[in-house]
């Protein structure tokens, strides 16, 4: 088989060798030594199967690679003797893409949700907020819950401690306080994190 394998990643094309052609991968991607770049005497080599580990030389290691039509790769070069595998690097590589890629997209930046409330909030628009809240935390966001006062109502922040209080019972199966109730300014703060899913 000639000719190189093209695959696909986001917006970049990478040129693999062949299954089987034990060529060598372009440089820039390149992460461990292979075939005949590895400098290695003796080295402990895994087979393509899974099997037992055997300490050989250099020179059988790649005999063995040869034998199975895949690459010898270097997988723990600081260890002793070095650690390779025979294995289809191309394949490898682009399997270990998948997973970065993966990873990636699993890891969704948190951001903090903010919802205001009043002291004197009514019942239908505080149910409301509190499932945008919900909503929030379920997407694994923060949440900044502010009660803001206005005029005469600083003389009553009781009435917004209170109301903080509801709401963190009824998110108690969403998240918990992260900043417990304080004041900036004309407004009390709490801020609550989301909590991990508990697996069945």
């Amino acid at each position: 088989m000639s000719g190189l394998l093209y695959i696909f990643l986001g917006e970049f094309k990478i040129a693999y060798p062949p299954i089987g052609a034990r060529g060598k991968a372009p440089e820039k991607v390149r992460e461990h030594r292979i075939n005949e770049d590895i400098t290695a005497k003796e080295l402990r080599v895994f087979g393509a199967e899974g099997d037992e580990s055997e300490i050989v030389s250099l020179a059988r290691a790649l005999v063995m690679a040869e034998e199975a039509e895949l690459d010898l790769v270097e997988v723990a070069p600081k260890a002793a003797p070095p650690v390779c595998k025979v294995m289809d690097y191309g394949k490898f590589l682009f399997e270990e893409s998948k997973k970065k890629n993966a990873a990636k997209k699993k890891q969704k930046k948190m951001q903090v949700k903010e919802i205001k409330f009043r002291p004197g909030t009514g019942d239908g628009d505080y149910q409301i907020k509190v499932k945008h809240l919900m909503q929030f935390l379920g997407e694994g966001n923060k949440t900044k819950i502010t009660i803001r006062y206005r005029g005469r109502e600083m003389a009553h922040r009781e009435l917004g401690m209170e109301m903080l209080k509801r709401i963190e019972a009824d998110l108690v199966d969403y998240g918990k306080v992260e900043q417990f109730p304080k004041m900036e300014g004309r407004q009390m703060v709490m801020v609550i994190g989301p909590i991990s899913k508990k697996k069945k």
